[in-house]
């Protein structure tokens, strides 16, 4: 009797959550969020962060430490190749140039003494050859000497313009510090780093966009020019060259976030990126839910192209809603969906008891028809996907370091 009556309780539980799943899936009206499927454009970008520079420029150095004496007031000028651009002291240098002088007078001197003797004796000839040897090196070290004074003043490397001055006359400077500055101020270029992961993407002749915090709002135009064929091992980075146009608004030495297009469609059929779950999304066809099987294309940090049957128009759930079975009735709550960024053309609200079978064109969730902007978004995505695998595995190896 205990075994029937357990079994009737098992009967009664099944035929309860039966119940409980029909009426929540096919008879009670539940309440979702959508967007319309439209055409507009997608794009999958590449992030990486540059600097703008020269085409063509060089840096002005100093091969020995030594105090400044003299620094040109040439910032912005042009200058031609070997026009000097400032000088070291050089005192000690010129002390010891004047010694080696006297010391070649006195050489000279000699050597004409012994000219005058050499045909005496063969001793005579000797002392000639000597005093012409001793001669020879004077000269040598004179004209080693004038190289060392030469050294210490600085000259143009290449005919361009003074890009920029560093240091004060009376400080003293070496090696390490660069002083100028001097290149052609055009054309310019961006020398952007590009994680090693996405640089197969990469290709000469791409389109990049700019972002800089000197233009707000602003997607600046390039062009990937050079690709570095060696990557750097320890920073994980390869160096990209994007090419910019004569009219760019950017100046030397400001940096800029880099968005390198490696995929785009100027038309695409676009949704957000969640309302697409597995390889399908949800669509909302007179008040009830059908799934539609979809493939993925272009990838976007937002909005995601889908190939398949799903067409411009059409209402899918935004988020997807795994929870919900084909055919669940539905209706859409407008005070939950995010408006588009654009004007959509205006639907009236449906009423808490009303289905709704034709959504409102209202609930573009998050598709853009700006394609600079879908681009930008695109490549802080994979940026932030990057940081993320990074990490991962760093925590990998600190895992079996331990």
């Amino acid at each position: 009797m205990t075994l029937w009556r357990i079994l009737g309780i098992v009967v009664l539980l099944i035929a309860a959550g039966g119940g409980y799943y029909g009426y929540t899936n096919f008879v009670r009206v539940q309440t979702v969020t959508a967007s319309i499927v439209t055409q507009a454009p997608v794009s999958e970008a590449i992030y990486g962060t540059g600097t703008v520079e020269p085409q063509r420029w060089a840096k002005v150095v100093p091969l020995q430490r030594r105090r400044l004496v003299e620094l040109c007031s040439c910032e912005g000028q042009n200058v031609r190749v070997g026009q000097v651009l400032g000088r070291q002291d050089d005192a000690e240098e010129r002390s010891a140039l004047q010694e080696l002088q006297v010391s070649n007078q006195q050489a000279q001197r000699d050597l004409d003494r012994a000219e005058k003797d050499r045909g005496k004796n063969d001793a005579a000839q000797t002392e000639y050859e000597q005093r012409w040897t001793q001669f020879e090196e004077s000269k040598t070290r004179i004209a080693a000497q004038k190289v060392r004074i030469d050294a210490l003043v600085l000259r143009a490397p290449l005919d361009g313009m003074v890009l920029r001055r560093d240091g004060e006359v009376g400080e003293i400077a070496g090696p390490t510090d660069v002083l100028f500055w001097v290149g052609p101020p055009t054309p310019m270029q961006v020398v952007a780093e590009v994680n090693e992961e996405e640089i197969n993407r990469i290709a000469v002749g791409q389109k990049a966009f700019l972002r800089s915090e000197a233009f707000p709002g602003q997607a600046l135009r390039a062009t990937v020019s050079q690709i570095t064929p060696k990557g750097d091992p320890t920073r994980k980075t390869f160096r990209v060259y994007l090419l910019l146009p004569p009219d760019t608004q950017l100046r030397i030495g400001m940096s800029v976030e880099a968005n390198i297009v490696f995929r785009e469609k100027a038309s695409a059929t676009v949704v957000p990126a969640e309302a697409v779950a597995g390889d399908a999304v949800q669509v909302v066809a007179n008040g009830k839910i059908e799934r539609m099987p979809v493939k993925v294309g272009i990838r976007g940090s937002r909005n995601v192209e889908i190939i398949g049957d799903v067409t411009r128009g059409m209402a899918v759930l935004s988020p997807a809603r795994a929870d919900l079975a084909d055919g669940t009735r539905v209706r859409i709550d407008n005070s939950l969906v995010r408006r588009p960024a654009g004007p959509t053309s205006a639907a009236p609200d449906a009423t808490p008891d009303q289905d709704t079978t034709t959504p409102p064109p209202a609930t573009v969730a998050a598709v853009t028809t700006d394609p600079d902007n879908a681009v930008i978004s695109a490549a802080i995505s994979a940026h932030i996907d990057s940081v993320v695998n990074d990490a991962r595995r760093n925590v990998t190896r600190y895992s079996a370091n331990r």
